[in-house]
């Protein structure tokens, strides 16, 4: 539970945690097994699935947490080591409809839940402020974990996934077995967000300034708009990924929650300075202004077709992880990396595991 006891620990960010890296990058579209110990058991390695193999899940739940009902899939034995999985926008726990089988497989037990905004996550109360700033989307997966009485997690993202799960990481590592993070350290500064960035990557990011704007406001609550806006968006970010449309109007039906355009709008607004979040919050938000390091051990992901893949390969982030750490590139793969490459991201979540 979140009290004062664990954000004392929260504010320690990680101190104690073992500065040990593993040597060199991990690179390529297969995800390579960590090395194992002496006599330990051997890293399995995940038999690899055609994406789109899978169209639905084992079991779609809710359950209350925090100031949410909480809509999310679930897979794999009650009692296995359990993964959470978090989406991105504009996407859903689709995303994983090809991870979760592979990952309950293994033995785990595969928590999919859709964020806040998005599927049939509801709030409890008309009267909570729809914030999306980046340290409430967390505590609603710190909260969702209590709800659901699961101490600690292999956690798992891309996107705004990737973003939440870097944050648990940082702020409550007790909670946190393990990271993949697909595009690395993405925990935003607002004050760092102010500053320009090359056109080329301004560009990429076209619909955040769009959403800036009443216009842009406008589009996402208009249904035909915002299917068409967002379908612009997989298209664009995820150019080599060749997905029917029945595969992303069983993603856009989450789009129709009824607090999907507050939330994307408040999201992108708040990271630009341009919303406020809620005061409640700013201790979090304090405390990530700072960059804090991750101890835990963490596989990143970088995506090669990816428009806001940062060049370097991981070098931009590297420092922000020091803990057990790999780094791979999927070649020829996108944005959406579960969706575009589901056996690759399943074999880093079984990897960092061992680590």
């Amino acid at each position: 539970m979140i009290n004062r006891r664990t954000f004392n620990r929260a504010a320690g960010l990680g101190t104690g945690a073992a500065a040990v890296a593993l040597a060199g990058l991990q690179t390529g579209a297969k995800a390579a097994p960590a090395q194992a110990e002496a006599g330990a058991t051997p890293t399995p390695t995940v038999p690899a699935v055609t994406p789109g193999t899978h169209t639905s899940f084992a079991r779609l739940k809710q359950v209350r947490a925090g100031v949410l009902d909480v809509g999310y899939a679930e897979d794999g034995p009650r009692h296995g080591p359990v993964v959470i999985c978090l989406h991105g926008w504009p996407y859903d726990i689709h995303s994983y409809v090809d991870v979760a089988p592979l990952l309950a497989a293994q033995g785990y037990r595969v928590i999919v839940p859709f964020l806040r905004g998005h599927g049939t996550t509801r709030f409890l109360s008309s009267r909570t402020f729809r914030n999306a700033q980046q340290s409430a989307i967390a505590l609603d997966i710190i909260a969702l974990m209590d709800a659901l009485k699961i101490d600690k997690a292999l956690l798992a993202g891309f996107d705004w996934g990737s973003r939440t799960a870097d944050i648990i990481a940082a702020l409550w590592p007790e909670r946190v077995k393990g990271l993949v993070s697909v595009s690395g350290y993405l925990v935003t500064n607002v004050e760092a967000q102010k500053k320009p960035l090359p056109p080329k990557a301004e560009y990429a990011w076209w619909y955040q300034y769009y959403f800036a704007t009443e216009r842009g406001r406008l589009a996402m609550e208009d249904r035909t708009d915002r299917h068409d806006l967002c379908r612009l968006v997989w298209d664009t970010v995820s150019p080599t990924w060749h997905f029917d449309d029945a595969t992303f109007e069983r993603t856009a039906a989450a789009f129709e929650n009824p607090d999907y355009a507050a939330i994307v709008i408040h999201n992108y607004r708040w990271r630009l300075g341009l919303a406020d979040g809620e005061r409640r919050y700013d201790r979090y938000e304090r405390l990530l202004a700072t960059r804090p390091v991750i101890g835990v051990p963490t596989i990143t992901i970088d995506a090669e077709r990816d428009p806001f893949l940062a060049p370097g390969n991981g070098a931009s982030y590297r420092d922000r992880f020091t803990g057990p750490y790999a780094h791979r590139t999927l070649a020829a793969i996108g944005h959406d990396v579960p969706q575009e490459a589901p056996t690759a991201f399943t074999q880093a979540v079984v990897d960092v595991d061992r680590f």
